[in-house]
């Protein structure tokens, strides 16, 4: 099985290099995952500038999704799950003779219209906003939890 992380911006901070590292580590037994680090555009202010950053970003995102990959954009407006029926659903999705998964986490203004029209789900973790170089720790871990969940090992409770 394939991962792909697209994300805008880079870690900068040591702890979340580490957390990320863990992460990476742990899943490598149970999948291949590629982090692809898109340079966030700078934002002036101005709303119609910024949607044009915002825009150029999500032309950035597309460029980079892997062809025949099941794209899940994380946006505040999509769907939420529990990490069981987030593990079911990979799950399914893997019996379905999916194998390649591609998570796309956008910069402070979210994504474009664009990739979320390309996206083949919606997915939110919470109403909350959450820095993206934390969020995408987070990712990392749920996407941990669901294989150890779908491989029945403790570690989920």
């Amino acid at each position: 099985m394939n991962v792909n992380i697209i994300c805008v911006g880079k870690l900068k901070e040591k702890y979340l290099k580490e957390a990320e590292s863990e992460y990476l580590k742990r899943i490598s037994r149970f999948a291949k995952v590629k982090i692809i680090e898109l340079n966030d555009e700078k934002l002036t202010g101005n709303s119609s500038l910024d949607i044009l950053a915002k825009n150029k970003e999500g032309e950035n995102i597309i460029n980079k999704i892997p062809k025949n990959s099941y794209i899940f954009a994380m946006d505040i407006k999509g769907k939420q799950s529990t990490s069981i029926d987030f593990a079911k659903e990979l799950n399914d999705l893997s019996i379905s003779g999916k194998s390649d998964f591609t998570f796309i986490i956008g910069g402070s203004l979210g994504l474009s219209e664009e990739v979320l029209k390309r996206a083949n789900k919606k997915m939110s973790f919470s109403l909350m906003t959450f820095p993206h170089q934390l969020f995408r720790v987070m990712l990392l871990e749920q996407i941990y939890r669901c294989f150890k969940i779908n491989n029945n090992e403790t570690y989920h409770k």
